[in-house]
């Protein structure tokens, strides 16, 4: 729900990833076929789709030092050591599987074997033309957006109950992995889980590279936090629930009752909230920023102009029923604030879209702070929330002196 069609297979193969990892921790050191299969898919599918797959490297080693560790401790480091290579042999065949299916999917990853070191390289510096995003009320640049920036979003997208369940998981997780009296596998298991979801957060606070569009490009630890979230419930089922029945059972069916809406709430809020915004659902925030009203004034929402496609419709819609064509000779001129890719596609072939207002038939605005609302006709407006997200606009025989409230990019 907060991730487009670019973003969605690489989230999907790092969580496919952490279940091979999981289930490889769980069978060590003696993994099954099935094991093998899912962590060299997983892991191929998520390097070859994007470099930041290298964090599941990282999780896999750490959690792996931790069971070598607390092996080592209990019955020697050869034994311990001897039980690592086995499984070290064991997944040879998933890195050959993973290798070529990162070739499959990322054929420049192969044509040298140090491509993807190069990959590191080259998208670790910020490598186009700046331009300013709307963060928490200011305008600042990708490249120096401030360390709160993923944090922040993080907590003010995702649903609360997410928030709560995940984050009390996590601190659960690292707890786990901590305590000795539990099986070094469900140490490691634990670990590895905490790692795939707190890990890139932390590097990213850290090195603070440049960072725009929202969460879209941390999605990937959005499963493992529900994984945790998912533990946290369980916990809290196995451990709470039992007590709060108790005592609220004293007060009869209405304190129960209680309970149930309580969490029901915590459940269904979230999922009205992302029916009123479809499809426009990445654009969501919580009730904690006030929803995509409280938060339009201080973040992006819909930053990569999808509402252009309801809005093309309603105006060709409009157009239709008035049995309005484009002038002999040539195609509708649109003047179009925001990206124009998305518009060119919605409006289609009878429309030629422009930055310049000057002699346009029709202006197309996106819903964000650097686009006007117009002084002219509205043909077509689409709107969530009380917000909206674009118009279109008849600005024939106007003066339309510029599409923009300010610019975007910042001026040399």
């Amino acid at each position: 729900m907060f991730m487009n069609r670019k973003d969605a297979p690489f989230a999907g193969s790092m969580a496919l990833f952490l279940l091979g990892l999981v289930r490889l921790l769980d069978q060590y050191p003696r993994p099954c076929p099935t094991t093998l299969f899912i962590i060299g898919a997983g892991f191929g599918l998520s390097i070859g789709s994007r470099i930041m797959a290298g964090f599941g490297m990282i999780e896999a080693i750490g959690a792996l030092a931790l069971l070598f560790a607390t092996e080592a401790r209990a019955d020697g480091a050869r034994v311990a050591g001897h039980r690592l290579g086995r499984l070290l042999l064991a997944l040879i065949p998933s890195a050959i599987l993973a290798y070529a299916t990162m070739a499959l999917i990322w054929p420049w990853s192969v044509v040298n074997p140090l491509n993807p070191l190069a990959a590191i390289e080259i998208f670790s510096h910020f490598f186009e033309k700046p331009w300013r995003e709307l963060f928490d009320g200011m305008l600042i640049e990708p490249p120096d957006m401030p360390r709160s920036y993923v944090p922040m979003l993080l907590g003010l997208k995702l649903p609360e109950i997410f928030l709560l369940l995940g984050g009390t998981g996590l601190l659960g997780a690292f707890a786990a992995a901590s305590r000795p009296s539990i099986s070094p596998r469900l140490r490691a298991m634990s670990l590895a889980v905490a790692l795939a979801a707190i890990l890139p957060i932390a590097v990213t606070i850290i090195a603070r590279p440049a960072m725009y569009n929202g969460i879209r490009h941390f999605v990937f630890v959005l499963p493992p936090l529900a994984v945790a979230g998912g533990l946290a419930g369980a916990w809290i089922a196995h451990w709470a629930v039992d007590w709060i029945v108790q005592r609220a059972a004293r007060f009869g069916p209405p304190a129960l009752a209680v309970l149930v809406v309580i969490f029901a709430a915590g459940v269904t809020l979230p999922v009205i909230a992302m029916a009123r915004l479809h499809p426009y659902e990445y654009a969501s925030f919580n009730h904690i920023a006030g929803g995509v009203r409280g938060a339009q004034p201080r973040f992006m929402l819909d930053y990569w102009g999808l509402a252009f496609k309801q809005a093309a419709q309603q105006l060709r819609a409009t157009l239709a029923a008035r049995g309005e064509t484009p002038p002999a000779g040539r195609k509708w001129k649109i003047a179009v604030c925001g990206p124009h890719p998305p518009a060119q596609i919605a409006l289609g072939e009878q429309f030629e879209p422009t930055w310049d207002p000057n002699g346009a038939d029709f202006a197309l605005m996106l819903g964000v702070f650097y686009c006007r609302r117009l002084d002219a006709p509205l043909l077509a407006e689409v709107a969530r929330d009380g917000v909206s997200f674009a118009r279109a606009y008849d600005i024939r025989g106007r003066s339309i002196s510029s599409l923009f409230t300010q610019s975007p990019v910042k001026p040399d």
